[in-house]
């Protein structure tokens, strides 16, 4: 008897009327909406503008769900084209079936086209997304629990998952939780690529390439425990092989962008720091009453002590020949 192990559920989908909700397709909303809100706070702290993330995670979604469907559906084609099987079925997404790898590259290209419309370079939209896609994954994860799929090897450890299911040739017992070991595996890769971001301020895609060398050193000892089918190639798992060659291209372009692109973009969105810093134009203030009048009077008195007048004190050229006439007057009285 075991003492201590993970239930799985008794179905992976309850119905609300008509409507059909599968916790597969809740754990995958779950983590795009994760991912918008995380990559959304560090494009703004990158000099960005809000909502700039979400608008192009409406390029990127769709292509992720499509290259990640696509990636399942050919390197397990025989599940669906070979004999007594329904290609029908390879349109539903729902019964679980995401390759991540077709995920990341064709959802990489929706980006780019996003960026393409917002003037917007690809690898810093990829740095500022990369922890998120991460968080994303762990609760994507949890999506094979409800479907009682990819478990590991047979276990008696006290967090063995128990598969109670018998369809599709699955052998009921308690089995490494392997959806549980790359869910907690990606929570770390997100947090390690926040810290190194912060750390040494990652730019020019290099905080995405971290995150994907990192997923792929967890995904090899992780697909390597995997009891389900899949294709071999010299005696490792399609993506073993698939994560080794990954991981080492992101290693390069590691290495070669921080050689050729030291440090961080300054600017990651044409216009966002001039739009938010610009000084607003401010209305002329109006003259207080008593310089305005200030500047129009006419003293009638002349400067105290002899001291010259200012212009405005200054006798117009009228007064000073009226005075001269008084003068030259009193001075011909005299004589006289």
């Amino acid at each position: 008897m075991e003492l201590a192990y993970i239930p799985s559920p008794s179905r992976g989908v309850l119905y609300l009327g008509p409507i059909p909700l599968r916790g597969y397709a809740f754990c995958i909303i779950i983590g795009v909406f994760v991912a918008v809100w995380l990559g959304n706070k560090r494009w703004i702290a990158r000099g960005g503008r809000a909502g700039t993330v979400a608008d192009i995670a409406v390029w990127a979604v769709p292509f992720g769900l499509v290259g990640g469907r696509l990636y399942h559906v050919i390197t397990d084609y025989e599940l669906y084209f070979s004999e007594g099987r329904n290609w029908v079925d390879a349109f539903k997404v729902w019964e679980g079936g995401l390759g991540i790898w077709g995920a990341v590259a064709l959802g990489a290209l929706g980006a780019w086209i996003g960026c393409r419309h917002r003037g917007i370079p690809l690898p810093a939209y990829a740095d500022a997304v990369a922890p998120g896609i991460a968080f994303a994954q762990a609760f994507g994860r949890w999506g094979n629990w409800f479907n009682q799929e990819l478990y590991g090897r047979e276990t008696h450890v006290p967090w063995a998952l128990h598969i109670t299911s018998s369809a599709d040739g699955r052998v009921p017992g308690y089995y490494h939780p392997t959806f549980l070991y790359e869910s907690l595996w990606c929570v770390g890769v997100g947090l390690l690529v926040i810290w190194a971001d912060r750390r040494f301020r990652m730019g020019h895609g290099r905080a995405f390439a971290l995150y994907v060398a990192a997923y792929c050193v967890g995904r090899g000892w992780i697909e390597y425990m995997r009891v389900d089918d899949a294709h071999h190639i010299l005696g490792l798992r399609l993506n073993d092989w698939t994560a080794l060659i990954v991981f080492l291209l992101a290693v390069v372009y590691i290495v070669v962008s921080a050689r050729k692109r030291p440090g961080r973009e300054a600017e990651v969105e044409p216009g966002a720091s001039e739009a938010e810093t610009a000084p607003e134009v401010a209305e002329p203030a109006a003259e207080e009453p008593a310089a305005a009048a200030g500047k129009t009077r006419t003293d009638d008195t002349a400067p105290a002590d002899g001291a010259a007048g200012t212009t405005e004190d200054a006798p117009s050229g009228v007064e000073a020949d009226a005075r001269a006439d008084v003068k030259d007057g009193a001075e011909s009285a005299k004589k006289s």
